[in-house]
């Protein structure tokens, strides 16, 4: 910390070096036309430098760019200095005898993260590399505070979530992770544009919980006095659009959940939505597949991606039944032995086993969720969120089908088994990656499921919906048959860019307090 202290009081020094010498340390006005993309696209078309690049012939050719210096050599009388900008880097040579003494000795006052403008010819160094000669060359900011070591980066992964300017400047690939990560969002507007659906903006502070099971960020607001939720979802506000005559719709926006911190969580994060009326599940699986395809080939080049140690086609999904995971998990050894497959059919035994297992006298969270379970849907679903999850095949994406009625209080049951929702979950090495169903239109039935949600909250559950009274009234004025589907933007993105955790797509996580 003293070496930075004596760093940082040595740049304030030539900040007030350049004040005294008549140049603002922080001046503004200086415009670029060229970008260092455009100076080495010049050079790939094929232009060849003046033989005299300082002369007025056609052939020198001249640009003007800005950006700050990651790198420096200086040499006496010249210096080389890599700037970088928003399009990438390239070279700028201050000879003292072409800026004059003046402006060079305002450059010895420059240091890596410092901002100039320069202005000059294109010429190629005899190390081969292409540069700007400065003609001109403006201060623009002077950076107090020194870069990290050049050859070593930014490691340490607290500072690089905490100070992510720092961490872009420093690591390159980390700004190009968030350069796909605009890419993908641009993709999946497109990819909905295409198919004729509209995208909307639906409120973020609701008064009624809903669209998720999950604990939700409360606020207040003063003027009306009234208790707000955070969204946890936008389900609800899309599907009333839906009734009212948006057959396609769509929102990619920020949603809240009051949840724990971990590689796959962070409380704030984006989320796509879509709903499409005179569609089924089936329907959004075969559109999820053409997605997850199409992305893969625009940002990764094809659908066969590496992920971490894993290779995974997204050309491939399999489904696979989500009792049929459970079973996988107990031949896995993830669940105790002795479940069959009809015994998930069967509420006696399946009590039975799990009284004879022992996983209710385990000290983990599917022991405290079983714990809890009053229905028999409920657990099997808490058997396949702690066991069958781990038993799907991570190289392939799965669609996991069949949910049990119990857990999807927003979903269409099964013409067939009405025990069963039209439902799919997207798995992808081994995380959630999207939820679709069949819309549940039947108000009757859709006030039945809140009203077991308000009993399920009275008992003591804290993830559970509200009683949306107003939501079935939309219903009861109509809503056409429809699907619905929720992708996980920031898990896209980790899976597209190999990264291993939710705070390396988002800008900024959430962290604690320094």
């Amino acid at each position: 910390m003293s070496d930075e202290r004596e760093l940082i009081a040595e740049r304030e020094r030539k900040a007030d070096e350049l004040r005294q010498a008549g140049q603002n340390p922080y001046a503004n006005g200086f415009s670029p036309q060229h970008t260092a993309a455009d100076v080495h696209a010049w050079f790939a078309a094929g232009h060849v430098p003046a033989a005299n690049p300082l002369s007025d012939e056609p052939r020198a050719a001249r640009f003007s760019v800005a950006g700050r210096i990651v790198a420096l050599r200086s040499f006496g009388k010249a210096a080389f200095a890599k700037v970088r900008d928003r399009s990438g880097e390239i070279q700028v040579w201050v000879k003292q005898d072409v800026v004059g003494d003046k402006t060079f000795a305002l450059w010895r006052t420059m240091e890596r993260g410092d901002f100039i403008g320069a202005c000059g010819p294109a010429v190629v160094t005899k190390t081969g590399e292409q540069t700007i000669i400065a003609e001109q060359l403006q201060v623009l900011t002077k950076a107090i505070r020194p870069l990290p070591e050049k050859w070593h980066g930014l490691q340490d992964m607290e500072i690089r979530y905490r100070q992510r300017y720092v961490d872009l400047i420093a690591n390159p690939e980390v700004l190009e992770v968030f350069r796909k990560r605009t890419a993908i969002v641009k993709h999946l507007r497109r990819f909905l544009d295409a198919r004729d659906f509209l995208e909307v903006e639906t409120p973020a502070m609701h008064t009624v919980l809903g669209g998720a099971a999950a604990r939700p960020f409360r606020t207040h607001h003063n003027a009306l006095d009234m208790d707000l939720n955070m969204r946890i979802a936008p389900e609800l506000h899309l599907k009333r659009l839906v009734v009212g005559g948006f057959d396609r719709v769509y929102e990619i926006g920020r949603s809240f959940r009051n949840e724990g911190l971990s590689r796959q969580h962070n409380p704030e994060f984006t989320m796509l939505e879509f709903y499409q009326a005179y569609a089924t599940y089936e329907d959004l699986m075969a559109l999820t597949q053409e997605l997850f395809a199409e992305l893969a080939r625009e940002i990764c080049g094809g659908t066969v991606i590496r992920y971490g140690e894993t290779q995974v086609d997204l050309g491939a999904f399999e489904r696979i039944p989500l009792k049929d995971a459970i079973v996988m998990a107990v031949a896995m050894g993830t669940l105790p032995a002795g479940l069959e497959r009809a015994m998930l059919d069967d509420e006696a035994a399946l009590l039975a086993w799990i009284s004879a297992s022992g996983l209710l006298a385990r000290q983990d969270e599917l022991a405290a969720v079983l714990g809890k379970c009053e229905s028999h849907g409920h657990r099997v679903g808490a058997l396949f969120d702690y066991g069958g999850e781990l038993a799907l095949p991570p190289e392939k994406p799965v669609f996991v089908v069949d949910y049990p009625a119990e857990t999807s209080p927003l979903s269409r049951r099964n013409d067939r088994n009405p025990g069963i929702v039209d439902r799919f979950e997207l798995f992808i090495v081994g995380r959630e990656h999207a939820n679709a169903f069949s819309e549940l239109n039947d108000p009757a039935d859709q006030r039945a499921r809140f009203q077991r949600q308000v009993e399920a909250k009275a008992k003591g559950a804290e993830e559970t919906m509200d009683y949306d009274e107003d939501y079935c009234r939309a219903l009861e004025y109509g809503m056409p048959p429809a699907a619905g589907e929720g992708i996980g933007v920031d898990r896209l993105v980790m899976l597209l860019t190999d990264q291993p955790s939710i705070r390396d797509v988002i800008l900024f996580p959430l962290m604690r307090p320094e």
